[in-house]
């Protein structure tokens, strides 16, 4: 007589997505509240309303910018939701899987690298354009060709999100400070990126799934469809829309300055450092996470894990306006000290395989939890230490560092095999600690008084 196993499928129970979102949303509108300066911070939610403290002209100039900004998020997204099973669809075998990523991965170091040097001579507007023409070709090739050139939609895919790492915060900030809006306004807007950047990738999981609907392998394509137009439209309205600054350094006074910058500031060099690791980890967690919960054949519901670690990440931005707002601040290297030794503390627990499935899901939305929260903190240290002229360059400089890790991490762990996902996550965590270390010098040798943070965003 056969035994019949019966297997359980684990996924979060809905309570979860209940708390995630429900605190968010409280974490915002609490806000004003609790705060004795609130009316900075108290409008940005509700865009219908606005403190007289604040220029109409800036909110307008705030909805335009977030408005691309979402929308290239969900473009990320929509090209990201199936990763291995669109690859599966269109015929690779493990092997070339990695093989297209490893392409990817050395295309963004190679490239990827100089773009962001590019956009700080030629301009960010037409930076964010590539971004989209970019997604435009991919979707587009992928709509009309039922087998297309998977390496040259993963190095398209690689440079563009090259660009999304730098180029919209960068065209912002120099736009800003063009307008010559107040610094302290920039605080706001970098925490809300990190905020509807969360919800627009929860979006795309679920346009991605509407638009496929119940037959995943007749409908795959759809989604590139939807990119088609975002990206279209994406196009049209920064054209029309967005202004151009001009180059604010000819190309010979660049590189001297660029050069100048890293050479004689060390606090560039921890930015930096930070801001490889942050990726490399955020990278590798991405690689990883799926393989880690699946382990050891458990059946699991991906597909509502996903938004659970995004919905932490959108918790964790929704608290650095209660960080950094009030009468005692805290300062931005403190609370990215305290954020990175988290994060770092909790990649470790994970390398050390623990394998209860819900204390797993516990340590991602944590771990994501502190990236919502260190990605606009760091974004209010580069305005503090990086000219606005070298700003793009100096992030995707800090990314080549992290494109190399990945590029090796494919090759030995996703090709040969040779390294196991704990070592991985370790070399990540080790990572991170470092930079919780480069944070506590930069609290040393930063700028003084403390005050200096709140002036300069």
């Amino acid at each position: 007589m056969g035994v019949v196993i019966e297997t359980v499928v684990w996924e979060p129970k809905p309570l979860l997505h209940i708390f995630l979102f429900c605190s968010s949303f409280f974490c915002v509108f609490l806000l004003p509240c609790m705060s004795t300066i609130s009316n900075r911070t108290s409008t940005y939610l509700d865009l219908d309303s606005f403190s007289t403290s604040i220029p109409a002209s800036f909110l307008r100039f705030q909805r335009s910018f977030l408005l691309v900004y979402s929308l290239a998020s969900v473009m990320e997204g929509l090209e990201s939701i199936y990763g291995e099973f669109e690859y599966a669809y269109y015929g690779l075998s493990k092997e070339h899987m990695v093989v297209s990523l490893c392409a990817g991965s050395v295309a963004s170091l190679l490239i990827g690298t100089s773009l962001g040097i590019l956009s700080d001579i030629i301009g960010q507007r037409k930076v964010c354009v590539l971004f989209c023409f970019l997604h435009l070709v991919v979707g587009f090739w992928k709509s009309v060709s039922r087998h297309p050139s998977v390496w040259m939609a993963s190095i398209c895919l690689s440079l563009a999100s090259s660009i999304f790492s730098f180029g919209f915060e960068t065209w912002m900030v120099v736009e800003h400070d063009k307008l010559g809006y107040r610094k302290d306004l920039l605080n706001d807007t970098f925490w809300l990126m990190a905020f509807y950047e969360s919800a627009s990738l929860i979006g795309s999981q679920a346009l991605a799934n509407w638009l496929i609907g119940g037959n995943l392998k007749r409908s795959v394509t759809f989604p590139s469809t939807a990119i088609v137009f975002l990206s279209t439209m994406s196009i049209i309205y920064i054209i029309r829309q967005w202004k151009e600054s001009p180059p604010l350094t000819a190309i010979e006074g660049y590189k001297a300055s660029i050069s100048a910058c890293f050479r004689g500031d060390k606090r560039v060099w921890f930015l930096a450092w930070a801001q490889a690791c942050l990726q490399f980890s955020v990278a590798v967690f991405w690689i990883l996470w799926a393989p880690t919960i699946v382990a050891d054949g458990r059946e699991v519901n991906l597909g509502m894990i996903y938004p659970c670690l995004l919905g932490a990440r959108m918790l964790g931005s929704t608290t650095v306006p209660w960080f950094f707002s009030g009468p005692s601040p805290v300062r931005t290297e403190d609370c990215l000290l305290f954020a990175f030794l988290t994060s770092g503390f909790v990649l470790s627990i994970v390398a050390y395989d623990y394998q209860d499935i819900g204390f797993l899901v516990t340590l991602f939305c944590l771990f994501h939890a502190c990236v919502g929260l260190i990605l606009p903190s760091l974004a209010r240290l580069r305005t503090m230490y990086i000219p606005n002229e070298l700003r793009g360059g100096m992030i995707s400089l800090s990314a080549a560092p992290a494109s190399a890790v990945v590029l090796l991490v494919l090759i030995q762990k996703g090709y040969y095999q040779n390294i196991g996902n704990a070592v991985v996550m370790a070399f990540a965590a080790f990572g991170l600690f470092t930079a919780a270390g480069c944070m506590h010098l930069l609290k040393r040798w930063g700028k003084q008084p403390h005050h200096d943070v709140h002036k300069l965003g």
